[in-house]
């Protein structure tokens, strides 16, 4: 486990997402756990790993979400 920050480029390189996808994400609550530092936003490695985990799935149906 790595206490390493990324800045949301940094993450969404590292997910394989866009920058914009964090960005919503942030605002609904549906995306990897971040840290708020004044105006930064920045993403632990530990967390980005987390959210991966958590978003395994067998089937798109237990993908779905309600």
């Amino acid at each position: 486990m790595t206490n390493r920050l990324m800045t949301t480029i940094e993450a969404a390189k590292y997910l394989t997402l866009s920058k914009p996808t964090l960005e919503r994400w942030r605002l609904t609550g549906e995306g990897p756990k971040f840290v708020k530092m004044g105006d930064a936003v920045r993403y632990r490695q530990e967390d980005l790993d987390a959210f991966i985990s958590e978003n395994i799935v067998k089937t798109t149906a237990e993908g779905m979400k309600n």
